[in-house]
């Protein structure tokens, strides 16, 4: 997304990849060692809670390692969708994709590519290929996830919401603006129907102010994108937001949005939120 110049693709998948990936894809016999997936994500928890990057890599190598070497190809599906993640937010183009693409291999040959966790596995794809340039790469991708969504998930997941999210970064990357205030409006309708779905709802607020910027220019784009950036704000006020670890996240990558169109004391705010959350303060 790179009108992700301003902004990253904000979907929950951001901070936290699905921990329900591998719930309902089909088996095909258990592998000789299995990985311990329950204990592998809290861990992983712990280290996204500190904002320790570097420990996350070092503990999704380590298991990735013990699944190849267990023959665990369930369980090394689960840590190359959370390493594509990790990779692409740390800036890793090569890591990021040689996992994406790894993992849709994985998906394939182990039978998931009609499973809402291989969807997963494609939005996250996806992610990673619009993030670093290659949006028309990312849409079929993004595709085929959404016919899997739309016919397995309730009207009200959030997982659809990230979807949509995500696809109208790579439709607005394609200057294709009319779909992707479409699709932003499709993740906004899904996110007010779940709980705390306010920070996604700010968070595309401000993927529609960067599409309005980019099919319109700041001058000409103004006024729509000035009514974004106060709804963004005051989903993120809403008082009954719970101050964890996400609510840090999502501040942090706001505040970079914020202080480009000009709002400097509340991009400030909100990285001083996010510093005091990570320090337990």
């Amino acid at each position: 997304m790179e009108i992700q110049n301003h902004f990253g693709a904000l979907a929950r998948e951001e901070y936290e990849e699905p921990r329900c990936l591998l719930c309902d894809v089909p088996r095909r016999g258990d592998p000789a060692a299995t990985v311990p997936q329950g204990r592998i994500m809290e861990k992983l928890d712990e280290y996204m809670a500190r904002r320790d990057l570097a420990g996350a890599e070092r503990h999704l190598l380590y298991w990735l390692a013990e699944a190849r070497a267990g023959g665990d190809e369930r369980g090394e599906f689960l840590i190359r969708n959370e390493l594509m993640g990790h990779y692409r937010k740390t800036g890793n183009r090569e890591r990021a994709i040689e996992n994406a693409e790894a993992a849709l291999a994985l998906a394939e040959r182990l039978g998931f590519g009609e499973s809402t966790g291989g969807a997963t596995a494609f939005v996250n794809a996806a992610t990673v290929y619009d993030a670093f340039g290659e949006p028309g790469r990312a849409l079929p991708l993004f595709e085929r996830a959404r016919g899997i969504y739309t016919r397995l998930l309730p009207p009200g997941d959030a997982r659809l919401g990230g979807l949509y999210n995500n696809m109208g970064l790579a439709l607005t990357d394609l200057r294709r603006f009319g779909e992707a205030y479409e699709a932003y409006q499709r993740a906004l309708s899904v996110m007010r129907q779940c709980e705390n779905g306010a920070l996604e709802e700010a968070v595309t607020q401000l993927n529609i102010a960067n599409a309005v910027e980019a099919e319109h220019g700041l001058e000409r784009g103004a006024e729509k994108i000035e009514q974004c950036l106060e709804l963004a704000e005051a989903l993120l006020e809403q008082p009954e937001l719970p101050r964890n670890g996400y609510y840090a996240f999502v501040c942090e990558k706001c505040a970079p949005t914020f202080a480009y169109y000009g709002y400097f004391a509340l991009a400030e705010e909100l990285e001083r939120r996010a510093e005091a959350i990570y320090a337990g303060t």
